[in-house]
């Protein structure tokens, strides 16, 4: 993914609610699973942290690895995640 196309990404994620969240359980398979239905559904998440917030980019690293997508950007305890759909015909986002 190039630059650019992760500047586009997170500008049109400034405007999106986090979807999932990762608890005091940290990385489990729950929230796995949570990831994939979103980003099945909406291409582009946010992932809201609110424990083991010193850990952050290494779960959102291996979030990514397990969900085959792109982890974009990690802003504070959140981080974004953009998978694209098989079919282009129904992207929502042209990166």
């Amino acid at each position: 993914m190039t630059s650019k196309e992760r500047a586009y990404l997170r500008s049109c994620a400034q405007s999106l609610d986090p979807v999932v969240s990762v608890g005091k359980e940290g990385l489990s398979d729950g929230v796995a699973n949570a990831l994939i239905q979103a980003l099945d559904a909406h291409e582009l998440v946010k992932v809201r942290f609110q424990s083991a917030k010193d850990e952050i980019r290494e779960i959102s690293e291996e979030l990514a690895s397990r969900t085959t997508s792109a982890l974009v950007a990690i802003t504070g305890f959140t981080a974004v995640f953009y998978k694209a759909k098989e079919n282009p015909l129904e992207r929502m986002y042209r990166v």
